[in-house]
């Protein structure tokens, strides 16, 4: 038995963790990914603010040592859903079960001017880059912005105004300086109006202004004004969430249905059989975040570990996860969601407050425990 899972995420790396917990090296896994290290999502906008250096954040996949695992770092050229054949960079893998958790394509390029006279925060070395960005800056007009739909990590956007505030705060700078949240949703967490409430309360203490169902279709980078639909903002430094796309190589596979996956929404089984998706590459219906990735790995490989044994006691999905929401101020929240098919979602808020900060803390490094099998963080000074 050979399972080929795609994609070194919070998907797949849950995911093959529980193979080799299940069944050691008599299960072949390969698990691939372009990159060489996996880099959490709230780790980017550490960096970003100057609170972690990359090095600190970054955990490199060669130190993801599995019974019964192999990882390839390479590129995926190709899929064959029917023969459940993948070509790759390094090599031909053929698979008797396929997991595709190839994420969320991110194109700042697909936003005219965004390259040119903005910056992304969402991709790895985006935000890396910022830190030099920010470092430099001196104050002045600063505006979040969402470029398109859907994109991944909805809390993003809002933490970044937040801690933006903050970051100006400590560095004098936040008298002569302006941030603006502008997003194509009505309120920051649908979901959740609790968390909505909470954060809308926290932009209008911090007096951060809020612009909610407006998208950013471009920037005009000689006048440093952002575009919409039917009006502009000037900026002096912009902030953006870049254009979300399925991988070409899924498309081309004919795996898509209007952009992304579609899967059962209790199995996470494609229309192909033995071949399954998760996170954000799927349609699944709840929102492109880790968490959600996470506990449909749980239900995939509850699925594999069935097909394997001959049994029939897998658990389904259940569109359940938690997302922590940093506020600023040293305070972190936690919202605790939930989307099944056919009902509207439903969100819980806990805090904001310092305790949930550990709690956060705890999330992280839990998972590099289990997954890596070696504590974090490490002691690199910030």
């Amino acid at each position: 038995m050979r399972v080929v899972v795609l994609g070194a995420g919070f998907g797949g790396l849950e995911l093959t963790t529980r193979l080799s917990d299940a069944f050691g090296d008599s299960v072949e896994v390969v698990l691939v990914d372009r990159s060489d290290a996996f880099v959490f999502g709230f780790s980017k906008l550490e960096v970003m603010f100057g609170r972690a250096v990359a090095d600190s954040v970054r955990h490199p996949y060669r130190d993801l040592v599995k019974p019964g695992v192999r990882f390839l770092q390479t590129t995926v050229r190709s899929i064959d859903p029917v023969a459940k054949r993948v070509e790759t960079d390094a090599e031909t893998l053929d698979a008797d079960i396929l997991v595709v958790a190839l994420g969320a394509d991110l194109q700042p390029e697909a936003t005219p001017g965004l390259v040119e006279g903005g910056h992304e925060f969402y991709t790895v070395d985006g935000a890396f880059a910022l830190r030099d960005v920010l470092g430099s800056f001196e104050g002045g007009r600063v505006v979040v912005g969402v470029t398109s739909t859907p994109f991944k990590c909805p809390p993003a956007p809002s933490e970044t105004a937040l801690l933006m505030h903050d970051f100006l705060t400590e560095r004098g700078l936040r008298e002569q300086s302006e941030i603006a949240l502008v997003m194509p949703l009505p309120v920051p967490i649908p979901p959740s109006p609790a968390a909505s409430e909470a954060l809308l309360a926290a932009f209008a203490e911090r007096g951060i202004e809020w612009h909610p169902h407006t998208l950013v279709r471009g920037l005009d980078p000689a006048r440093r004004v952002a575009l919409f639909g039917d009006g502009e903002m000037p900026f002096d430094l912009f902030l953006g969430v870049p254009a979300h796309r399925p991988p070409a190589v899924v498309e081309a596979a004919g795996l898509t249905v209007d952009g992304w996956i579609p899967v059962d929404p209790h199995t996470l089984e494609t229309s192909f059989p033995g071949v399954y998706a998760v996170g954000d590459v799927t349609s699944v219906g709840t929102p492109k975040a880790g968490v959600f990735a996470e506990g449909q790995a749980i239900v995939v490989a509850d699925q594999i570990i069935d097909t394997v044994r001959g049994s029939s006691d897998a658990a389904t999905y259940d569109g359940h996860g938690l997302c922590y929401l940093e506020f600023g101020h040293d305070q972190v929240a936690k919202v605790d969601v939930t989307f099944q098919s056919g009902q509207a979602p439903t969100g819980a808020l806990e805090g904001p407050s310092r305790a949930l900060v550990d709690d956060k803390a705890d999330f992280g490094t839990t998972r590099i425990r289990r997954w890596f099998d070696r504590s974090w963080p490490s002691d690199t000074p910030a």
